[in-house]
């Protein structure tokens, strides 16, 4: 008698869990721009922030603009051609941060669309 209520509370709170993971918003993942990134996926989706600060301090601290690891790179690539930014609620790189509950706050100096310059950008 035991082992049926065990099992029986076994099968509620898989599928209760099932339905929990099945309300999850999950991130739009579309690339606009198929092609070589600059990186593989899996490093990507790791390391694309340590990669984004390492590009910074070499722009900032040490005057070496490149575009391996550029922000402006990557909205170029990965911005919706329906709205042209990467940010909204189908965004490339809000709707992953919104995902893994992380605050994305590039966009309040730099540029969300391609060619574009942020207003508080400085010349």
């Amino acid at each position: 008698m035991i082992s049926r209520v065990a099992i029986a509370l076994l099968f509620v709170l898989a599928a209760g869990l099932s339905l929990a993971y099945a309300r999850a918003p999950r991130p739009v993942i579309v690339i606009e721009r198929p092609g070589q990134c600059v990186e593989a996926t899996e490093v990507m989706r790791r390391d694309h922030m340590t990669l984004l600060l390492h590009q910074r301090d070499r722009t900032m601290r040490e005057g070496i603009r490149t575009r391996p690891h550029s922000l402006a790179g990557c909205v170029e690539c990965h911005a919706s051609a329906k709205t042209g930014s990467v940010l909204g609620e189908q965004g490339f790189c809000e709707s992953c941060h919104r995902y893994a509950s992380v605050k994305l706050d590039c966009f309040e100096c730099h540029a969300s669309k391609p060619g574009r310059v942020s207003a508080r950008a400085k010349p």
